[in-house]
């Protein structure tokens, strides 16, 4: 395990718990997250994080058992994934949008106890839990943290009006807010945390099929938030600066900025739980002086197109910072041009926590993914794993604190990823330029990431194939404006009269697969592109998709 060198974590972090002391001693009556008009100041955090620990060690659940944390951007999330770590519990990170089959696949392979999930998709995990090791499920409401008042009005409109929660029941269920009135009352034992205890398992797209899930321990994590809070330096804001954040907190950029990052540094994490809502998204933010965005290419697309957000007042804007996916030149200028900041783009995986790179504050390169972090060692090599010169094209290979302990329940994955000498291979084709900035040109692996999220080609395959009226068929990464990257399904059919349409395979992989990991375009072929031993040449399919495309006229 590589340390933590003392210039970059001057407090002597070791776990997360021990940020969460630090943040309420120092910070105590400031805002450290709001959510719809609530907040919650560090001196709450801790108290309602403190009862959530206690209700969970009164429930039977023990240090190392897995809890899974089916969150939007509410309240309720800091409090469930903080409180759950100072029990000593491992954070599953868990997507609200997951269908029935990719929630009992994370569920199982993790091996979770207990479930923390929002109400509007419990019917859901209903399906899922009885066939799991979940013994314990607390539901909550989208209005839980506001006063009586407005919590049962918002949880009225929710339920009765808008017709957002549909019927479910649990075996064992418990609501949020009972948890936390039983817990507060509970005399909680404190776990004292290794450093080298895992705290998180975050899953991500397998290169061979269903998601797998990265070991992150204490010390990966607060490596990660310490290396960030050093690049960005004084930029990461001053105690009671408000970052906002539309980007979900069960993804590992998220995660790790706000529940550590910011929270260290005392900033306003102003939560967005349905950032599609461009309007509310845009109510939520006016009048507000907001020091800093965290922002992903498809987002910041939107957003500027949309005409309640283009009137709000950006002057107080310092710093956006861009991750999860491939920022393009068309959005990055089209943000500067109505925030008056420039773009600064980020690069990390899963795998390390999540940050490897970044722009240089106020020395920002559009079309590069920045430096190295403090910590951090990158090399560039060739297929046989040989350094490359500068300039040269190869794969990016990570080695640094910040770098997991492997994947769960994977060996094998694990070692085609991971050195012996702890060097994680990304996949991902870059360029060092003579600066030490670095630069995306391809990828190496499989994954397609839509929208900074990893997607399994195998995966989708695996759904359409079920499809009795499908002989074979591939997927691939396409390019695309709002999302970075899309799937591109390649079908071949039985035979040429049964072939579904591409309605109809839409419609199957609706009840399977969440909403991101749906093919944009379908093509039907005779036949799929095949080495000598019958493996599929995605690399082939690309090149046919994009000859197709620069022969396609562009209409005027």
């Amino acid at each position: 395990m590589t340390a933590i060198l003392p210039e970059l974590n001057p407090q002597g972090f070791r776990t997360i718990p021990e940020i969460l002391d630090y943040a309420t001693a120092t910070y105590g009556p400031h805002t450290a997250f709001s959510a719809l008009g609530a907040k919650l100041s560090f001196q709450d955090l801790d108290r309602k994080t403190a009862a959530f620990a206690a209700y969970l060690q009164q429930a039977g659940l023990m240090a190392g058992d897995r809890i899974a944390i089916q969150l939007p951007n509410l309240l309720q999330s800091p409090i469930a994934v903080l409180g759950a770590i100072r029990a000593g519990l491992v954070v599953v990170n868990t997507n609200p949008l997951y269908t029935a089959t990719e929630l009992r696949h994370q569920l199982i392979d993790s091996g979770a106890k207990a479930m923390v999930v929002i109400s509007n998709v419990a019917h859901t995990a209903s399906k899922v839990v009885p066939h799991t090791d979940v013994g314990l499920v607390i539901v909550t409401e989208v209005g839980d943290m506001h006063s009586l008042l407005k919590r049962k009005l918002i949880n009225f409109v929710s339920k009765r009006v808008k017709k957002l929660v549909p019927k479910f029941r649990f075996a064992n269920q418990v609501t949020f807010r009972t948890a936390l009135r039983v817990g507060a009352r509970a005399r909680a034992v404190k776990h004292s945390a290794q450093s080298s205890d895992t705290a998180v398992l975050q899953y991500t797209g397998g290169t061979t099929g269903p998601a797998r899930a990265a070991i992150l321990s204490h010390s990966n994590l607060v490596a990660n938030m310490a290396q960030v809070r050093y690049h960005l330096a004084e930029a990461t804001g001053q105690p009671g600066d408000i970052w906002v954040a539309p980007l979900p907190l069960y993804h590992i950029f998220a995660f790790t900025a706000h529940n550590l990052v910011f929270l260290s540094r005392g900033c306003h994490s102003l939560l967005i739980p349905n950032p599609r809502d461009m309007n509310s998204f845009a109510k939520a933010l006016k009048g507000k002086k907001f020091h800093g965005f965290l922002q992903i290419n498809t987002l910041m697309v939107a957003l500027v197109q949309n005409k309640a957000f283009r009137k709000l007042d950006f002057s107080s804007l310092k710093i956006t910072v861009s991750g999860g996916a491939a920022l393009t030149m068309d959005a990055a200028a089209k943000w500067q041009a109505l925030t008056g900041g420039v773009v600064s783009e980020s690069y990390g995986m899963s795998e390390t926590s999540p940050g490897i790179t970044g722009n240089i504050i106020g020395k920002e390169q559009l079309g590069s993914i920045g430096v190295a972090f403090h910590s951090t060692n990158i090399r560039v090599v060739d297929e046989h794993g040989h350094d490359v010169p500068d300039g040269e094209p190869g794969e990016l290979w990570v080695q640094g604190p910040q770098v997991m302990q492997g994947y769960w329940n994977a060996p094998e994955e694990t070692q085609n990823v991971l050195t012996k000498d702890g060097w994680l291979k990304s996949g991902d084709i870059v360029v060092r330029g003579n600066d030490a900035a670095y630069r995306i040109v391809d990828r190496k692996k499989d994954i397609v990431n839509v929208s900074g999220f990893n997607v399994a080609p195998n995966e989708v395959e695996n759904v359409v194939s079920q499809m009795s009226e499908i002989a074979e068929c591939a997927v691939i990464g396409i390019p695309d404006d709002k999302t970075g990257e899309a799937l591109c399904l390649y079908v071949v059919g039985k035979n040429e009269n049964e072939a579904p349409t591409k309605m109809e395979i839409i419609k199957h992989c609706q009840q399977h697969l969440t909403s991101y990991k749906l093919p944009k375009q379908i093509h039907y072929v005779e036949t799929l592109p095949k080495n000598a031993i019958g493996k599929v040449l995605r690399r082939e399919l690309r090149s046919k998709h994009k000859s197709e495309c620069d022969q396609t006229p562009r209409q005027s």
